[in-house]
């Protein structure tokens, strides 16, 4: 397992005085009291009648789902037909035919459609692939607003090759999706040489709708002929304007069908072994097999017309894709993709814009308390999950409701004294309870919404528990969210704030104070002070922003926020860094006509600057961008940044503030045409700073179709970089100017390489293989040690040049110096590291929303204290290198009620 390579943290705290509240605070007052009158001030759109399509009602059983129209029923339903151009040339006609009818019974909606093709069978571009991947493939996608908030939306869809599309529209975006929105239904196609034809099925109780006896619901269709790059809408939102749900058409003629009250059972059985490549035959906790079995339910269930209760008990996500590695040097945290089915979906609803109030890995995450030490040490990976529950969903008053509730587990390591034989359990995580829930009501016309959100965690410390040390007994978050859009969408002033507080035992709350978030042991700061004897910390966050997001040339943003010294939200959310106050100003030229050479270009140009609670500016960045498409889809991209001197407090990692360098980065991009059956892209960076540093990326994407069943893409990568300031330790004995402490920095230069792959396999749209591995390598070398010259510079005493200090490398690696009377060791943290980490996992859908899963995990990795820079040999190396695999069979079956 790669884990994170560097030198631990040595002091930190503070507490709060003496803080710039003031204009902030005003500010966002102001903009609260001003935006209601705003809201109420701005135009609405102008009022225009909505096209309208019908479903009719046909008896049960008179259309089967086979992808022909040649039922009765379809005769009687009349076409909808009148489709337009988005791309390539807005609102001119269709270069194909496409003709969409609605048909409905008591328990489902029906959708039948015909996509002429101009070039008969050979001009469809219809590759297989798993379930919704099908940006290649020729498809039909019909996006219905059931709820008729004209706010959001469900999209099914199916490609020319029969493979399923299915997302939910969280917001008036058509980019903003939840793909783990997977309902159960059906689709199937048929081709042709004249072109191709789909049949839908969409069962009632798989869609949220108001309890009424005529529906009426939002509606648009799209198809995408990827050969052409031509996408064709029924209801066309201009290329210069907002919106999606807002502005559908109507599907109406929809009546007499059954409220959704439906009922769903997931259970499931699961077994798995791991096998170690560097078993040792004396560790009683390994038997070369290590067998285990799991079983669990989950549990869908309608409550009501609106809302969805999801249920699961003791759920496994061992299909789920596999981490990709990564060296962290940083003072920061790595914050991972959520990929487990049951927080993904519906993620939106819990957790807003603002993602740093929730972290959905925090449930289950590695134990976080107590180590163990014994000659055999099985200590857990993950901590198990007992239980979890959400409701989530829309109300006819538009309001929109995320509540999440979960237990997850006491957790034991197990050791092993071989001196006496002796088996012992140690505690390293209590039991805990995690609640998120979060309120949106909606409001005007152009979807302007207000939230409330609510996140917390209850740990069970007994009395003199030893891992109350660690972690605080309680954690909250309260926050809420703001946003109006103006002037019919041109127009959005977001205003949110937060509040956070956690309270526990004294030493689990001065870990809180010390770590790097907040470093409250700084002696130079004057605005907070590290307390033992806490036993709670509060802090808030606070944001301000107005955007013209819509516009024909010229858009802009204004971005405020504030993060108090005490704001802590690494419970349940995440947070790199607190005590800041940032402001961002952008300013964006695009546009959107196709010329002569580009068919579209954008060019933009930010400013920010965060200071941090005592008016130090600690980030201070210049930065323009720009990205065009040329006439055939191509597209690039270029960037360039410059840093300017700034004071870091993260920097020593607990010691004195320090300058930053002047510091500067170019980046550079080039793709093809997204629809291209192959498809790739290349890009590179660099950059370099005021003492030397410097850096160099090169990055690359290759996507192939070697068949119709095939899809592959390789995803190389490389890196060098020369860090002229990496930490590397603190020692006792330094000079007063810097507090009697050596903080003690080096030059670093490191290189990384990667080739991450991922191959599909599609036998048929139920069952896929898909494979995902991540060769890996990457060395670092220090060299150039000095130390802190003085707080708040950027200068080092460098060791053998500063007069009186030598620096010699001694037979192990490691340095000594000298400095007058003084002498010290640096341990070598020189690296060499391989890792190679895959996933494979076959999926059959045996029967609609059961599915079989076959899983082969791989984790093999290789570190070496080694100045050896690592190389193309490094990455292929890795898959030879000793490590774990891990084998899974798991079967689900679902049951409706």
């Amino acid at each position: 397992m790669v884990r994170d390579i560097g030198a631990s943290t040595s002091r930190e705290s503070m507490t709060e005085a003496g803080r710039p509240w003031g204009p902030v605070l005003f500010a966002l007052l102001a903009a609260c009291m001003a935006s209601p009158v705003l809201a109420q001030a701005a135009p609405d759109e102008a009022a225009a009648p909505r096209r309208i399509a019908t479903a009719v009602r046909v008896e049960s059983g008179a259309i089967e789902v086979d992808g022909v129209l040649d039922e009765a029923a379809w005769s009687a339903a009349l076409p909808l037909s009148d489709l337009v151009q988005k791309e390539p040339t807005e609102g001119a006609a269709p270069s194909e035919r496409t003709e969409v009818r609605f048909a409905y019974d008591g328990e489902a909606l029906y959708v039948g459609a015909r996509m002429e093709a101009e070039g008969g069978t050979a001009s469809i571009q219809a590759p297989m692939g798993r379930r919704d991947q099908v940006a290649l493939a020729e498809y039909i996608l019909v996006s219905l607003d059931t709820y008729l908030d004209r706010r959001t939306a469900h999209s099914f869809g199916v490609s020319a090759a029969g493979v399923r599309i299915d997302h939910f529209h969280r917001s008036d975006n058509e980019g903003d999706v939840d793909r783990g929105f997977d309902p159960i239904w059906e689709a199937r196609v048929t081709v042709d040489e004249d072109g191709w034809s789909a049949e839908m099925w969409i069962p009632f109780s798989q869609l949220r709708f108001d309890d009424r006896d005529d529906q009426v619901w939002g509606l648009n269709v799209h198809r995408w002929i990827p050969s052409k790059n031509e996408d064709n809408y029924w209801i066309l939102v201009p290329r210069t304007e907002q919106g999606w749900a807002s502005r559908f058409g109507d599907l109406q003629g929809i009546a007499d069908i059954p409220s959704s009250y439906r009922v769903e059972l997931l259970p499931y059985l699961a077994g798995g072994s791991t096998i170690h490549g560097d078993r040792d035959p004396d560790d009683p906790f390994d038997d070369g097999r290590n067998l285990e079995a799991r079983m669990g339910l989950d549990l869908k269930m309608g409550l009501g017309p609106n809302l969805t209760l999801d249920a699961t008990v003791r759920p496994d996500f061992g299909q789920v894709e596999v981490d990709p590695a990564v060296v962290n040097l940083s003072v920061n945290e790595t914050f991972n993709q959520e990929r487990r089915p049951f927080f993904t979906e519906g993620s939106q609803l819990l957790s807003g814009s603002i993602n740093n109030y929730f972290y959905s890995r925090r449930i289950g995450a590695p134990p976080a308390g107590g180590r163990a030490s014994g000659d055999y040490v099985d200590y857990p990976g993950e901590t198990p999950i007992l239980g979890a529950a959400k409701v989530t969903g829309r109300l006819p008053s538009g309001t929109s409701i995320g509540v999440l509730a979960a237990v997850t587990g006491e957790e034991h390591a197990r050791i092993y004294d071989a001196g006496e034989e002796l088996f012992e359990g140690v505690r390293v995580q209590p039991l805990a309870t995690w609640g998120v829930a979060r309120v949106q009501q909606e409001f005007g016309t152009a979807g302007s919404t207000a939230s409330l959100f609510v996140a917390g965690v209850q740990r069970e410390f007994g009395e003199d528990d030893p891992l109350a040390a660690y972690e605080p007994r309680r954690a909250l978050t309260v926050a809420t969210e703001s946003l109006w859009r103006l002037a019919g969408g041109t127009y959005e002033l977001g205003v949110s704030g937060g509040v956070s507080h956690v309270n526990g035992d004294p030493d689990a709350i001065l870990r809180v104070q010390r770590a790097a978030p907040r470093y409250y042991q700084r002696p130079d700061a004057t605005h907070v002070n590290l307390d033992p004897e806490r036993t709670s910390l509060s802090g808030y966050k606070a944001t301000v922003s107005l955007d013209k997001v819509a516009g024909t040339h010229w858009l802009w943003a204004i971005f405020l926020d504030a993060e108090s010294p005490g704001v802590e939200f690494n419970d349940v959310g995440r947070l790199s860094g607190a005590d800041g106050l940032q402001a961002r100003q952008s300013l964006t030229y695009r546009e959107t006509q196709p010329g002569e050479l580009f068919r579209n270009y954008r060019i933009q140009f930010t400013h920010l600057t965060e200071w941090n609670y005592a008016g130090d500016a600690r980030w201070i960045q210049l930065s323009s961008s720009g990205n065009v498409t040329f006439d055939n889809f191509w597209s690039a991209s270029a960037s360039l940044n410059l840093d300017l001197p700034a004071q870091e407090w993260q920097l020593t990692r607990g010691g004195p503030s320090m300058e930053t360098p002047r510091e500067w980065r170019a980046s550079l991009r080039l793709q093809n045409s997204g629809s291209a059956e192959t498809r790739w892209s290349i890009s590179t960076g660099f950059g370099g700073d005021e003492f030397g540093g410097w850096s160099a990326s090169a990055d690359g994407q290759l996507s192939l179709l070697p068949g119709d069943r095939w899809q592959v893409t390789v995803s190389p990568s490389f890196s060098r970089q020369v860090t002229s300031r990496q930490y590397f330790t603190a020692l006792d004995g330094g000079p007063e100017i810097t507090y009697g402490e050596r903080y003690i920095f080096a030059f670093i230069d490191r290189t990384t390489l990667s080739m991450q792959t991922r191959v599909n396999f599609t036998l048929k749209p139920d069952v896929n293989l898909d494979i995902y591995a991540q060769p890996f390598a990457s060395s670092g070398r220090y060299r150039d040690f000095g130390e802190l010259l003085a707080p708040r510079s950027r200068y080092l005493r460098t060791y053998g040049e500063a007069e009186g200090t030598t620096i010699e490398r001694t037979e192990s690696g490691s340095w000594a110096v000298t400095d007058g009377a003084d002498s010290f060791v640096l341990s070598n943290r020189d690296f060499n590291l391989r890792s190679f980490r895959s996933t494979a996992v076959l999926r059959w859908e045996w029967r609609p929303g059961s599915t079989l899963y076959l899983v082969w995990q791989q984790d093999r990795s290789r570190r070496l204290t080694s100045d050896v820079r690592a190389g193309v040999g490094d990455v292929f190396g890795s898959l030879g290198e000793s490590g774990d695999n891990f084998f899974a069979v798991k079967v689900s079956y679902w049951l409706g009620l």
